[in-house]
């Protein structure tokens, strides 16, 4: 359910503390400079993995990384202590069929900060994608979250999904006859499963490599409070800053092409509207269509219909 916060929102091109959302058209370093010290409470983003695509000059491998490492060291220099830092990642190709993981090569210079400590390595599982034929199919991409400092928020009630058997009982102990699970849902885990945006998906936009706003909206519920700093180094169509403003979140961003951004302003403007289709977090992969036919079960051995 999207959370409305003011009928007008302040957004800006230009940093600003009192901004709402800043959409910044140009290098996310030149945003995150403008950014003082020590005030953003989560950064959640996904970078180019340099593979050519449209939107993105591709390097050679080291520069890319010495790119990369720079843009981390000023979103340590921003980030809040007990703040949070969501890397989402795949694979960079440096040929066909090589894969890397770009996790594995990112993790050192994360590490590099002693300050940051690596809380999960999440898996983020989805079932459509490009199909390979000289190896399997990638259906995962995933997310490195790191806090600074020992001390950070986590509201797991906030992002608790549905108990597979919510009516289990402890069968021994103290507890017998309670129930044994939590009644407002359980730890999601660290393998979430949800749709990519691909064409059928009821958020899709232009941009080619968009993430769900499922994906930024668990970081945010969980790991920050309202008013706080939302900051996405690289904004794409604005997934981030909408999910931030949906609930009652600040937001800043850095985007080189400006269709793009068009797109995110006219994103957070619908979201704050509620005219934004978007898949409500939680959503079950599937919705079974009703069964108007009576069959017979072939395992029942009764003849009862399933």
């Amino acid at each position: 359910m999207i959370c409305t916060r003011i009928n007008k929102i302040r957004i800006r091109g230009r940093f600003s503390r009192e901004n709402d959302v800043t959409l910044f058209c140009g290098d996310c370093a030149d945003l995150l400079r403008a950014i003082p010290n020590k005030s953003v409470k989560l950064i959640v983003t996904s970078p180019p993995y340099n593979i050519g695509k449209s939107y993105e000059k591709k390097l050679t491998f080291e520069d890319y990384l010495e790119q990369q490492k720079a843009v981390i060291a000023e979103c340590v220099r921003v980030l809040k202590p007990g703040g949070s830092i969501c890397w989402q990642v795949g694979h960079h190709v440096p040929r066909q069929p090589q894969v890397m993981p770009l996790d594995i090569v990112f993790h050192p210079l994360f590490a590099a900060h002693e300050c940051l400590q690596l809380r999960n390595r999440i898996i983020w599982y989805f079932e459509h994608g490009l199909n390979c034929r000289r190896r399997f199919s990638g259906r995962h991409e995933t997310i490195l979250w790191y806090t600074k400092g020992d001390q950070f928020a986590f509201d797991l009630d906030a992002i608790r999904v549905p108990q597979k058997y919510p009516g289990k009982k402890a069968y021994k102990g103290s507890r017998q006859g309670e129930y044994s699970s939590n009644p407002r849902g359980k730890n999601p885990g660290d393998v979430w499963v949800f749709p990519n945006v691909k064409n059928n998906h009821v958020e899709k936009t232009i941009h080619p490599c968009q993430f769900p706003i499922e994906l930024p909206e668990r970081f945010i519920l969980a790991l920050t409070n309202e008013n706080d700093l939302v900051v996405d180094p690289f904004l794409g169509v604005g997934t981030t800053a909408v999910a931030a403003i949906m609930h009652r979140r600040r937001a800043a961003g850095a985007e080189l092409v400006k269709d793009y951004l068009d797109i995110a302003r006219q994103r957070i403007k619908d979201a704050m509207k509620e005219t934004l289709p978007y898949r409500p977090m939680g959503k079950p992969i599937y919705a079974p269509r009703p069964n108007t036919a009576l069959t017979t079960s072939p395992f029942s051995g009764n003849g009862r219909t399933s």
